[in-house]
């Protein structure tokens, strides 16, 4: 970027737009045969929406609200590899038993006894699951004797059944994933013993 000879003010044609001052054509288009770039005269403020280059402090002379001192210059902290807890522990739930067995057997999440509960929690509510299946399809065949109402009952068991683990299984994964831990009846207690061991 060039600054007007005349003023001080930051030119991007040909013209300074605060005194339209005529500014050297290669000097302003940064061509062949321009000088290097002027470092901003001392009490510059750059305009609005300005950034400065990413990886070191800004230009000298920059002032803007909000930047620490030249000397003072901290970089970005970089991001910890991996997941964090409540992302983990919600992808626990996502699919069930292949899901949780994973969090229990990876090395960094098989250390975290809050991700190792929701790994136990989520096979423990897959196992909840089948079971309640298994004994809605016993019901149902027991109801069948019944012509019509029994077929009507079986459904209605049925799709009973899957909302209601499919309404927990969300709520699970979107708790988790919050931050909060939810421990559901009869099967958290065994899933805290089991994290606790």
């Amino acid at each position: 970027m060039a600054f007007c000879s005349n003023c001080g003010a930051a030119v991007e044609g040909r013209f300074c737009p605060k005194c339209g001052s005529a500014v050297d054509a290669g000097a302003a288009a940064g061509g062949p045969g321009a000088p290097p770039p002027a470092s901003p005269p001392p009490g510059y403020t750059p305009p609005q929406g300005y950034n400065p280059p990413p990886g070191g402090p800004p230009p000298p002379g920059y002032s803007a609200p909000g930047y620490s001192a030249p000397g003072g210059y901290v970089p970005p902290p970089t991001a910890a590899a991996g997941m964090t807890d409540n992302m983990a522990g919600a992808l626990c739930y996502l699919f069930g038993f292949i899901t949780g067995i994973l969090f229990l057997v990876l090395a960094p999440y098989n250390q975290n006894r809050n991700i190792k509960f929701h790994a136990m929690q989520s096979i423990f509510l897959n196992i909840a699951w089948i079971v309640c299946w298994i004994a809605a399809t016993i019901v149902s065949i027991a109801l069948h004797a019944i012509p019509i109402l029994g077929a009507i009952i079986s459904i209605l068991l049925h799709a009973a059944i899957g909302i209601g683990f499919f309404i927990v299984w969300l709520y699970m994964m979107f708790k988790t994933y919050n931050g909060e831990k939810i421990v559901l009846p009869i099967i958290g207690p065994m899933a805290e013993k089991q994290a606790a061991a």
